[in-house]
């Protein structure tokens, strides 16, 4: 699985520009205001899953932080983010892994996923991601997840998804998270269209 994952995600990455990308966002506010929410500064400690072309990381270099971490399982992403983020992604600590199999070897106040988790299909998978996060984020850390709402599509770049609301989220990811706030977004696609989406906000108790 992981292999077929990463050969599609480098396919789809070296076929097409930034801005022909469903999920392209230039200002991801949403992810920012959240972040703020948290309580996150510059000293904070941030990975970013599935980041590879995302603009947050490169928004909170710019603010200061200087301890961030981009995860994707696509390498030809991950490549393309460097080059684009030039100077500012000097001090961006670049993973090229697939979520449900790394072994975090450090633990980060903030885990920020856009748009990743809901790729996990099956149980397995879900568990994976969430054992991963877990160990991951601190006690007392928070963690960002947006995923497609319950009227969004049900795929996304040709594959499966499952939808999310805060409250289906907060009961899959556990008794270890507890949701603080939730935003629901309208996100409009480079070409027009209009995707739903759910973002929220937990902070890790256990």
């Amino acid at each position: 699985m992981q292999s077929t994952n990463q050969e599609h995600w480098d396919s789809v990455y070296t076929e097409k520009d930034e801005v022909q990308l469903s999920w392209h966002q230039d200002d991801p506010s949403v992810s920012l205001e959240l972040a703020a929410l948290a309580g996150v500064s510059p000293s904070s400690s941030v990975i970013d899953i599935g980041g590879g072309r995302s603009r947050f990381a490169a928004c909170l270099s710019a603010k200061g932080f200087t301890d961030i971490s981009v995860l994707d399982i696509s390498p030809v992403a991950l490549d393309k983010a460097r080059r684009a983020f030039g100077d500012t992604g000097a001090s961006i600590n670049f993973l090229a892994a697939d979520v449900t199999t790394w072994t975090p070897a450090s633990t980060f106040d903030l885990w920020h996923d856009r748009a990743v988790f809901h790729f996990m299909v099956t149980s397995e998978d879900q568990t994976a991601y969430i054992d991963r996060m877990t160990k991951a984020i601190k006690t007392g850390g928070h963690a960002i997840i947006g995923t497609f709402a319950l009227d969004g599509p049900e795929k996304c770049s040709g594959l499966p998804v499952v939808r999310y609301s805060p409250k289906s989220l907060s009961e899959r990811l556990g008794g270890e998270f507890t949701r603080v706030a939730a935003r629901q977004i309208k996100h409009e696609t480079p070409w027009g269209s209009v995707q739903s989406f759910q973002f929220s906000l937990f902070r890790k108790v256990g």
